[in-house]
């Protein structure tokens, strides 16, 4: 528990003359529609989410990061933190600059008066870091910063970091695996683009190698999609995290190569109906509003009685040279043309859900099934859907 009730580093209230201009990435554009990464950093309790925090707050990086730390929590709710209340109603509290030129603050209420008030300095930031402290579930967040038109794209979800206790998370898992219901520690790896494995030190001590590589072995079994990074005390190279691009429909070679890591993945060895991963192929090109009736009975109607949390995949959209991203967090999603297929390439459907009581048969059958279905009988479909609005 110690990493979770660490003190927070020491900090300056920022002044309103600044002596010294902090020199931005040369590399970052620095426009009018520059959008600044978020970073969202969740973890079970005592994981290491603060000693992440703490080690980006006080390293020596070069880079000027923004932490929020988030207090709202479930009884709040997000819906209620993402509305700006105004002066009068928003509980941030001050904005204070730490030795290392990252800033810092406490967020109570309104997420996006504080995002907003980032926005008016980002041409000073590289990144944004939102640690959610109260919120055990990421994904109604993420859906927020990743298409909500209140940001005005000023920021952009960037990627979900989720921090896990190696000693203690086989127990974590356990505890659940055989209930009807599916906590933190499942949730918040199902939800991950990057997935930290601190404390190895301790499961090194007490065991082989061996263990740390079946640990990543469970992790992969719930989301084969997620990067893992082992760690002692959350101390890693900032890149691992930062600038994942996981979020973004352009960075589609990056997807790719996650969806061919993840074309062998299949149900049909296992036997319960516990949070997985799993993906379905198919090489014939398909309708795309065909593909959008499919993915919307699935994750907005439940038609098959599955839960789904994460969607991505590349589709072969007929009659069309671009190779086509899927992606989706509950019943949030979009489907976007990213780059034109290559002579040499192979054309192929090939989607990885990630989500409880998978039915690998049904996915199949159903996606080939509406691709073999006429043309639907309009043109018009939304492309995609909020619960939150």
């Amino acid at each position: 528990m110690a990493d979770d009730q660490e003190e927070p580093p020491l900090a300056i209230r920022i002044d309103q003359t600044v002596e010294e201009p902090y020199q931005s990435d040369p590399e970052q554009p620095q426009n009018e529609n520059f959008s600044v990464g978020v970073t969202v950093i969740t973890g079970y309790l005592g994981a290491g989410k603060s000693t992440l925090v703490n080690y980006i707050l006080n390293a020596q990086h070069g880079k000027r990061i923004a932490v929020i730390l988030n207090e709202f929590g479930e009884e709040i709710g997000v819906e209620r933190a993402m509305i700006n209340e105004g002066e009068s109603g928003a509980l941030v509290e001050e904005w204070v600059e730490l030795a290392n030129g990252c800033v810092c603050c406490t967020v109570k209420h309104s997420l996006v008066q504080a995002l907003e008030q980032l926005v008016q300095m980002k041409k000073k930031l590289d990144h944004i870091l939102l640690e959610t402290t109260g919120l055990a579930n990421p994904a109604p967040l993420a859906s927020v910063l990743w298409l909500d038109d209140q940001l005005e794209s000023s920021v952009k979800l960037d990627s979900i970091v989720t921090v896990v206790d190696a000693k203690n998370l086989r127990f974590q898992l356990n505890k659940h695996r055989d209930s009807s219901s599916f906590p933190e520690a499942f949730l918040q790896i199902a939800y991950a683009d990057v997935v930290i494995l601190n404390k190895v030190d301790l499961v090194s001590r007490e065991g082989s190698e061996g263990v740390i590589e079946e640990l990543e072995n469970e992790i992969r079994s719930i989301n084969s999609l997620a990067n893992i990074v082992r760690s002692v005390r959350c101390e890693i190279d900032l890149p691992q995290i930062l600038n994942r691009q996981a979020y973004d429909a352009t960075h589609a070679s990056h997807l790719e190569a996650l969806l061919e890591e993840s074309k062998s993945i299949s149900s049909r060895d296992l036997h319960d109906s516990g949070v997985r991963t799993l993906c379905i192929r198919q090489a014939e090109g398909v309708d795309l509003q065909k593909v959008r009736l499919w993915i919307e009975e699935i994750l907005w109607d439940k038609k098959y009685d599955m839960d789904v949390y994460r969607c991505k995949g590349v589709l072969s959209i007929q009659n069309c040279d671009h190779l086509h991203t899927l992606q989706a967090v509950r019943e949030i999603y979009e489907i976007v043309p990213a780059r034109q297929w290559r002579n040499e390439e192979k054309k192929i459907n090939q989607i990885v859900f990630i989500g409880h009581n998978l039915d690998e048969n049904t996915l199949i059958d159903s996606f080939r099934d509406y691709s073999a279905l006429p043309p639907p009988p309009f043109l018009w479909l939304p492309r995609f859907k909020s619960t939150l609005s």
